[in-house]
Order: structure tokens, then sequence, then C-alpha cells
């Protein structure tokens, strides 16, 4: 082992904090380590607020170590203050079972559980904590924390003086259970989060220390925000998720596509595999003529690939080509569902009259008869890219893509489906 990839893990700016970072790079260094990040299934699908820690986890098992994938079908159902204003919602067992094993397929195509050498560990923590009993864990967890170390702890000071159940305020507990356990089960010596799981992260370590009088050790990751200060990973309020059925690859291309110009290095610092030099001829560039947008097209191509494929990501770009050109007819119907799932559509009936003017009307398009006419004549409609100023046009099989889909464009923005 090297500790010349704890040093690229800095200077990519992946490191926030560590507990005693001498002695963590030599464990590195000399020998290889298991470790393990947390993933709360808290719906169906990881979004990119996780890609950080995932790729954290592919890291290191790139450079010889054994990550875990910890998915907390236990802490699920109680539901992590850090950082939180309000107290969560409670799911159900079932919901959160569910959603447990969507989380845990997503990990496997992260990080490979078939390496010869270091294959990756993939745990529950419903597997122990819900078989222990409330004295237990009183008498084996709880004796280990006063109240005053609890009440340390930032998730907890920040929820104060807005209130915060016995529950959550437990959470810290049952996250340094965790460790514990994986200590117990595979040998686990190091913890990874965010840098709101710095307080979780410390009471592991506090409590294998007393328990077993072992050093384990912890790394926090910064908490990513946009240049503007807002969250990482919300587009226009949304979540972006790692679920092409939730996130279409040509959406999730999209968004990294339009990274602002102050983020596209950083970014390719810490959701990418290429090398820092290899980044570094990039931002050359990029800084030399911005408008060229070779980060931001790295970025995109990169990211995409890594989560979706590469012939996902071909599509993605396919999709974006064909609405800055406006040359829609050589898209596929799968395709103009994913660059068009939030336009205006209209399902067109089998008694639809079917020129163009009356179309137009029919679908609402248009507000009236002369308005369509208008439009027309003027060179505003466009039928799969192409500009339709014939006034007796009619649609046809032959202007149906795949049979399914029409496209209008109405001007050089406003689009519209038809759908057959």
């Amino acid at each position: 082992m090297s500790s010349k990839f704890f040093d690229e893990l800095k200077e990519r700016g992946l490191i926030y904090q560590t507990t005693d970072e001498e002695a963590l790079a030599k464990q590195l260094e000399n020998e290889s380590v298991k470790l393990y990040i947390g993933f709360d299934p808290t719906a169906d699908s990881l979004h990119i607020g996780s890609l950080l820690p995932i790729l954290m986890l592919r890291r290191f098992q790139l450079n010889g170590h054994t990550p875990i994938g910890l998915v907390g079908g236990g802490t699920g159902m109680i539901g992590d203050p850090s950082f939180k204003d309000d107290e969560r919602s409670l799911n159900t067992i079932e919901t959160v079972q569910n959603w447990s094993q969507s989380i845990k397929q997503q990990l496997e195509r992260f990080i490979d559980f078939e390496d010869p050498k270091n294959p990756a560990i993939i745990a529950n923590n419903y597997d122990w904590l819900g078989e222990i009993s409330l004295i237990d864990f009183l008498r084996d967890v709880g004796k280990n924390f006063t109240i005053n170390y609890m009440m340390s702890k930032e998730s907890v000071k920040r929820r104060i003086e807005t209130g915060i159940s016995y529950t959550e305020f437990a959470y810290q507990l049952l996250q340094a259970y965790d460790f514990l356990k994986l200590y117990e089960r595979e040998g686990c010596l190091l913890q990874l989060g965010g840098s709101d799981q710095w307080g979780n992260i410390t009471s592991g370590i506090e409590l294998i220390r007393r328990d077993k009088e072992v050093q384990a050790f912890g790394i926090t990751m910064p908490l990513i925000t946009n240049a503007d200060g807002k969250k990482f990973g919300k587009s226009e309020g949304n979540a972006v998720w790692l679920d092409a059925e939730k996130t279409s690859p040509y959406e999730f291309y999209q968004f990294w596509i339009n990274t602002d110009d102050r983020d596209a290095v950083p970014f390719l610092k810490y959701f990418t595999f290429l090398s820092l030099a290899e980044i570094a001829e990039i931002e050359q560039e990029f800084t030399q003529a911005p408008e060229k947008r070779l980060a931001q097209k790295t970025l995109a191509k990169e990211v995409t690939t890594l989560v979706h494929g590469e012939e996902a990501y071909k599509q993605a770009v396919r999709i974006s080509n064909a609405l800055f050109s406006g040359e829609i007819k050589d898209l596929t119907a799968a395709e103009i569902q994913q660059g068009f799932k939030d336009v205006p559509s209209y399902q067109v009936q089998a008694t639809d009259d079917l020129t163009l003017v009356e179309i137009l009307l029919t679908s609402g398009i248009e507000a009236s008869k002369r308005q369509a006419r208008e439009d027309i004549q003027n060179g505003a409609i466009y039928l799969n890219g192409v500009r339709i100023q014939d006034l007796q046009y009619a649609v046809t099989d032959a202007d149906k893509i795949e049979q399914q889909y029409v496209v209008i464009r109405r001007g050089k923005k406003k689009y519209f489906v038809l759908h057959f």
C-alpha cells in the first residue's frame, strides 16, 4: 500500500476531517484495511448526494482495501437527526426492507463483490439491531456514553432548541453499535461519512475503544455545495436519482453538463476516476477556452457512463444534439420519452382530425384556428424538426416516430408531443 493514495484523496478535496491522521495514513500504507459507509434507506433509490461516498468505497477498493456497504435496514426505521431541522417520518418495516433491497442492488453496480483479492462486502444493520433487546442495548452500549457526551454532538445541539425525540437522540448510539458489530464480524477499522456524520463516527470509535481497547478511525468527506451555495444534488428542487426510472439518463446527463464553470473542475476531482494529471490538462484547456465547455462535457461523459453505462451516455448526447439542432426525426421513441418527459403532450384520439390546423387546435397548442394558420404561414411550426408552411398539411404515418410520437415545435423553444 502507498500513502500516495491518502495524499491523492486530500489533493482531490475528498478529506474533510480525520481522526489521528498520521496513524490512519500509516495503517492504510502498511495493510489492507476494511472500511464502511452506511446508507439509510429513506427512498427506493439513492440520489447523487450519495454518489461521493459510493465512489469513495470504490476508490479504496481500487487501492487494495475492502469496502463494506452497510444498508441501514435498522437505522432507516429511526432516522438520523444530523443536519435535519425536523423529525423524520417513520416508515413501516416492509417499506424499509424493500428500499434496503433496492439500495443493495445499486451499491452492487459500483463496488466489486467478485474481486479475487479484496471483494466488497454488503451488510444490513437490521441483522443485529433487529435482534438486540432494549435491556442488552442499554447495558452494553448505553452505559459507555454520558448524556453530556451525547449532548455535545453537533447533530444534537442543532436540534435542542426546536426539539428532538429520544428516538433520534439515541441514533448516534445505534450507529456506534454498527461500527462495533462490523469490527467484531469483519475486522472493520475505518468508517467514512459526510461531514455531518462526524459525531456519529466518533461515537463508534469511542465505543470500540472502550469495549475492545482497539483504535479505530474515521474520515469525513465535505458536504458538497454548488458555487451559488445551494446543496449539491438538487435540480430545481428535485433530487437527481441514480435510478434511471426516477431520473432518466438524459436528465442525469443534463444535470452534469449544466454545471457552473466554477464547479466543473472540482467536480471532476470529486466524481471521476480521471487522474489528477488528466484533470490538470483539462483545466488548462478549459481556462483558455471556457466557451467550449470541455470540463462540463468531460464531467457529464464520465459520470453518466459510470452510473448508467456507455450506451445511455451516447443516447443522452444524441437527444441533446437533436434538441439543440432541432433535428428530431432521427431520434427513437425511447429517446423521445426521455428528452420530452416534461413537455406538454396530447393523446391523439382515433376520431381526431389530423390536418395540421385542426390538430394544433385540438391538442391545445394553438388557441384558435386563426392563430394556427398564422403560425404555419409564418414558419413558426415544425414537425419533428421540419418546418411546415402548408395550410393543408395533414399528419400521416410517415410523420410518426416508430408509429408512436410526433414532436411539434412552435417558435424556437416551445415543444409539444403528440402520442399515437
